[in-house]
C-alpha cells in the first residue's frame, strides 16, 4: 500500500536570514507554531487542550529567557500563565490542575506527589480492564458477566483486607521520603536499574537533528576534504553544538535560585541537573548511579570525544565553569582527529571499550568490573567519562560499511539511515550508551543525539537539543573558515587521550560484543514517517479535538486494523507538576476507544456522524485520563508501590495481583510517547518494550505529524512498514469521517 502524500520528507527549515540568538526573531520564526497561536488563541486552545497546553507555552518561554539571559523574562512567563489561567477558569472545571501551577510565593517549591485514594484506584482499574474482558468474552475465553464480577469482588476484598495495610504503608513510607514515595524508593530501580536487557534500542532513546542551513551544500553532499573519514563543517557543527548546549544548561543552572521561578521552570531546573556529569554504571542485578565530581574537578568542565573508537577528554570549560568559545571548541576537536591520524597511520587501533557497553547488563558488569581490576589506568578512564558533562561521537561513516545504496539528501532512504547510524552506529561502535546525553555528528554535517534514559525522560534533552540546534554554526568568534583551522598544528592543551589496559580476555569480549550487538541492530525495524497531509492545527480547528487523543485513536484503529484485537497501550504522561515527579501511564486502552475502532470497520455502521460521536467520546476519554494521569491520579505507579510492600514471606498475597489479567494489563505491546512540535527534529525514536508490539513517538506539528516507529523483525507479527501503512490509512479516513460528519451535525442542526 502507498503512502500517497505522506512520503512527503521535506523537513520545515529554519530561515537562515534571521539572528537565531535574538529572542524577537526566535519568536517570529515560531510565530506559526501552535504554541505562539495559543498566546492569541489561547481560550479555544485550553477547551482542546486542557493542562498540557500551559507547558508548552511555559517552554517556548523559557527559551527566550535563555536565548535573552534576562531575568525580567520570567515576569513575562507568570504574566502569560495569569491570564492563560483567567481564561481558563472562566470556561473550564480544572481547578484542581490549575492550583497545582500556582506561583506561590518565591519560595520555588513543587507540589509533593500525592498518594491517591486506594477506592478511586480501585475503580478506575476495573474500568481500564472492562476492554479486555470484553474481547476474551467476544472470543469466548470467558464470560464479561461473570469474569468482571469476580474482578470485582478481589478489589472489594483487597480494598477491606491486604490493600488497606498496604496503603497503610505506603502512606507511611511518603512521610519518611524526603522527596516523594514514588522516586526515593521504587521508580528508578524497578523501571529502569534492574532491567538487565541491553540499553542498546531497548531501553536508550535518540534523535536527529534537522540540517543547519549554515553549512554550504557541498559540505552537506561530502564535497569536503576529510581527516581520518572527519570532516572540517562537521567539526565545526559539533563544536556549535557543543557550546550552545553548554549555555543551555549554564544558564538554567544559573538562574535555578532566581525568586518566582514558575513551577515548569522549577520541574526543568531540577531535571537539567540531573542530566549533565554523571552515568549509569553497570552492577549485577541492579545497575547504580554515579555522584556528580566536585565542581574544581577538571572531569567536571570536560567532554568525552569518541573518534574511531578512541576516547578523548576534551576541556570546554575555563576553570569558573563558564562555556568556551567555539572557536577554542573547535581547535580542541581538531587536535584529537590529528592525534586519531597520527595512531592510525603508525598502526596503532583502538581498543573499542565502548561495544562493551551495548552488552546485556550483568555481561557489561563483569567485563566493568574486570576493566578496573586489571589497572587504575582503567579505573580513571571510567571515572572520567562517567563524570564528564556528555559525550560526542564524530563519525568517520555516513552508512553502514560495504553498503550500495547513496541516497540523496531528505528522501524516506537517507533519513532511515541517518535515525539508524545516531541510534547505534552500524555495529555499536563509537559510542558509550551509559552516558544520558549524547551528540552524534557524521562527516555529513548530519546531527543527532542519543543517551541513557534513567536520570531523565526524553523530553528534557529534547528541549536542550532544540536550543542548540536553532542557535546554528555562525559565531563571531570563528575567524577562520573550518577548513583553514583544519590545518593548523594540533594545540598542546585542553585535550589528550585516555588509555585501557585490556587482556586476551577482554579482547575477546570485544568481538562477542560486537556481534551481540549487530544481531540487536539487524533485528530492529525502525523507521520515521512523516504524514503531510495535515497536522495539528487542523485536528484542533477543523476536528475540534485534541491532537494528542486524536493521534492515539490512530494507532488503536492502526493495530485493530493489523492485529484483529486490541491489546493493552502505554502512554506516557509527565508528572512534572510534582516535585521529583517523573512520568505515569495513560491506559489507552478505553470502552470508548473499542467502540469507535469496532464501528471503523463494522460496514453495518454507515453514517459518518455516528463514526464521529464515537471519536469525539473516545477522544474526551482519553483527554480525562491524560489530565488524571497528569496530576497524580493516575493507577499504574499506585499499583506498582502497593505491590511492592507486600511481604510473601509473611505469607501476603493478594488475588488482584496473581490474576493474569492484571499483568495483561500492564503488557504495553503498544508503548507510545509524544514529545512537541518537533520543529528542529527530523526523526525520534526508542524500542519497542515486547518483541511482538511497537515503540512509537510522535510528534504533532501544525501541518505536519512525524511518528519514529520500531518494532523487532523477527517477529511475524509485526511489521514497522505494515504498520507506517494501517496509520496513515487511519489517519485519512478520520479526516474523512470529521468532515462528513461534522457536516452532517451542522445541516441537522440548520434544520
Amino acid at each position: 500500500m502507498s503512502h500517497m502524500v505522506d512520503n512527503h520528507l521535506t523537513p520545515q527549515r529554519r530561515d537562515p536570514q534571521l539572528k537565531p540568538r535574538d529572542p524577537l526573531e526566535f519568536d517570529r520564526r515560531h510565530s506559526d507554531s501552535p504554541i505562539t497561536q495559543l498566546q492569541l488563541q489561547h481560550r479555544s486552545w485550553v477547551l482542546l487542550y486542557g493542562p498540557s497546553i500551559l507547558f508548552d507555552l511555559v517552554l517556548v518561554l523559557i527559551l527566550l529567557f535563555i536565548l535573552s539571559r534576562q531575568p525580567c523574562e520570567i515576569l513575562l512567563i507568570q504574566s502569560c500563565l495569569t491570564n492563560v489561567r483567567e481564561t481558563e477558569s472562566a470556561v473550564t472545571d480544572l481547578g484542581d490542575v490549575y492550583n497545582l501551577y500556582e506561583d506561590r510565593g518565591t519560595l520555588n517549591v513543587l507540589s509533593r506527589l500525592p498518594v491517591p485514594p486506594l477506592r478511586k484506584t480501585l475503580d478506575k482499574y476495573l474500568q481500564s480492564i472492562k476492554p479486555l474482558l470484553l474481547q476474551d468474552d467476544l472470543h469466548d475465553v470467558s464470560t464479561f458477566g461473570s469474569a468482571y464480577q469476580q474482578r470485582v469482588q478481589w478489589a472489594n476484598a483487597f480494598e477491606t483486607g491486604i490493600g488497606a495495610t498496604l496503603q497503610a504503608r505506603l502512606v507511611a513510607l511518603d512521610k519518611k521520603s524526603p522527596h516523594n514515595w514514588l522516586d526515593d524508593n521504587f521508580w528508578l530501580r524497578k523501571a529502569y536499574l534492574e532491567w538487565r536487557a541491553p540499553l542498546l534500542i531497548n531501553s536508550n532513546w535518540w534523535l536527529i537533528f534537522q540540517d543547519d542551513l549554515e553549512i554550504p551544500g557541498l559540505a552537506k553532499n561530502g564535497f569536503s576534504e576529510t581527516v581520518v573519514g572527519i570532516s572540517p563543517w562537521q567539526i565545526r557543527r559539533s563544536a556549535s553544538l557543543v557550546y550552545h548546549t553548554l549555555v543551555y544548561k549554564d544558564t538554567l543552572s544559573e538562574n535555578e535560585h532566581l525568586p518566582g521561578l514558575t513551577k515548569t521552570q522549577v520541574w526543568l531546573n531540577d531535571s537539567n541537573r540531573k542530566m549533565w556529569n554523571v552515568a549509569r554504571v553497570p552492577r549485577l542485578n541492579c545497575d547504580v548511579h554515579t555522584t556528580k565530581p566536585h565542581l574544581s574537578s577538571p572531569d567536571a568542565r570536560s567532554i568525552v570525544v569518541l573518534i574511531h573508537d578512541f576516547f578523548y577528554v576534551v576541556e570546554v570549560c575555563d576553570g569558573s565553569r563558564k562555556p568556551l568559545s567555539p572557536a577554542t571548541i573547535e581547535r580542541r576537536l581538531w587536535s584529537c582527529v590529528s592525534d586519531v591520524e597520527r595512531r592510525l597511520v603508525s598502526g596503532e587501533r583502538a581498543k573499542p571499550i565502548g561495544i562493551l557497553s551495548t552488552d546485556d547488563r550483568d555481561r557489561w558488569a563483569e567485563n566493568y568490573d574486570r576493566l578496573r581490576s586489571l589497572s587504575p589506568v582503567n579505573g580513571q578512564t571510567l571515572d572520567t567519562i562517567h563524570h564528564s558533562v556528555m559525550c560526542l561521537s564524530l563519525d568517520h561513516f555516513t552508512s553502514p560499511i560495504g553498503s550500495p545504496e547513496i541516497h540523496p539528501r531528505d528522501c524516506k532512504g537517507e533519513i532511515k539511515e541517518h535515525l539508524h547510524l545516531v541510534r547505534s552506529s552500524w555495529n555499536g561502535r563509537n559510542r558509550f550508551m551509559d552516558k544520558p546525553f549524547s551528540l552524534v555528528v557524521d562527516p555529513l554535517t548530519r546531527a543527532g543525539a542519543m543517551g541513557e534514559h534513567s536520570p531523565v525522560d526524553a523530553l528534557v534533552p529534547s528541549i536542550a537539543t532544540e536550543y542548540a540546534i536553532v542557535q546554528g554554526v555562525s559565531d563571531d568568534s570563528y575567524t577562520l573558515s573550518p577548513e583553514a583551522v583544519s590545518g593548523e598544528s594540533p594545540t598542546p592543551n585542553g585535550w589528550r587521550n585516555l588509555e585501557w589496559v585490556t587482556d586476551d580476555q577482554i579482547e575477546c569480549e570485544f568481538r562477542e560484543a560486537e556481534e551481540r550487538a549487530k544481531a540487536i541492530i539487524a533485528d530492529s525495524d525502525d523507521n520515521v514517517f512523516h504524514f503531510s497531509a495535515y497536522g495539528a492545527d487542523w485536528i484542533k480547528t477543523q476536528a475540534r479535538l485534541s491532537p494528542d487523543a486524536y493521534i492515539q485513536m490512530a494507532l488503536q484503529l492502526a493495530w485493530f486494523r493489523t492485529r484483529g484485537s486490541f491489546v493493552a497501550t502505554y502512554e506516557t504522561a509527565l508528572t512534572r507538576l510534582f516535585h521529583h515527579g517523573r512520568t505515569e501511564t495513560i491506559r489507552t486502552l478505553t470502552n470508548d476507544s473499542c467502540d469507535w475502532a469496532r464501528s471503523m470497520c463494522d460496514s453495518t455502521v454507515l453514517q459518518s456522524q455516528r463514526k464521529y460521536e464515537l471519536l469525539s467520546r473516545a477522544v474526551q476519554t482519553h483527554t480525562r485520563l491524560t489530565r488524571e494521569a497528569a496530576t497524580g491520579r493516575g493507577i499504574d505507579r499506585h499499583l506498582l508501590g502497593l505491590r511492592l510492600l507486600m511481604k510473601p514471606e509473611d505469607g501476603e498475597t493478594a488475588d488482584l495481583f496473581s490474576d493474569e489479567l492484571f499483568q495483561r494489563s500492564q503488557t504495553w505491546k503498544l508503548s507510545t510517547s509524544g514529545l512537541s512540535a518537533g520543529y528542529q527534529f527530523r526523526g525520534t525514536g526508542f524500542g519497542a518494550p515486547y518483541p511482538d508490539g511497537y515503540g512509537i513517538n510522535y510528534l504533532a506539528g501544525p501541518d505536519l505529524i512525524k511518528l519514529g516507529i520500531e518494532s523487532k523483525r523477527s517477529c511475524k507479527e509485526t511489521s514497522t512498514e505494515a504498520f507506517i501503512d494501517a496509520i496513515a490509512l487511519a489517519l485519512h479516513d478520520m479526516r474523512d469521517i470529521c468532515l462528513e460528519g461534522l457536516n452532517s451535525t451542522q445541516l441537522t442542526a440548520r434544520l
